[in-house]
């Protein structure tokens, strides 16, 4: 099965978490330090390849069985993320959801990449709201 890194919502605690059908967690960690990381309209977080000026970025790598991914996690994720192939901070390769290349859509982007971590940027916008 492959392994896939998550960093949004499907991740534990998740509103999407649920859609994993009971996939394992294989790891917790960070990606490699070449990734920007964007907020795409507050709605999900995107990573972005770099060639400097990157940073790691936390998330959980989990065991997903094939039909899963194609029949729950792909058709819920919006259209300005593709499926990828990223580094985890190991040296690793996993698959990602990545923003889109090229990046076509009309949703504002954020660079959250300072907070390295979806959990934390959503923290700073409810403190923000409050």
């Amino acid at each position: 099965m492959p392994l896939i890194f998550l960093n949004g919502g499907a991740m534990r605690g998740g509103p999407l978490h649920h859609l994993l059908d009971g996939a394992p967690l294989v790891t917790v960690t960070t990606t490699a330090p070449c990734y920007r990381f964007y907020s795409v309209g507050d709605r999900c977080p995107a990573l972005q390849p770099v060639a400097h000026g990157g940073t790691a970025i936390q998330g959980e790598v989990y065991d997903v069985p094939m039909d899963v991914l194609r029949d729950k996690l792909l058709p819920a994720e919006p259209p300005e993320l593709e499926l990828g192939v990223i580094e985890l901070a190991d040296g690793t390769s996993s698959l990602a959801m990545v923003l889109r290349r090229p990046y076509t859509s009309y949703t504002r982007l954020t660079d959250i990449t300072e907070h390295a971590s979806w959990t934390d940027y959503k923290k700073t916008r409810e403190g923000a709201a409050a």
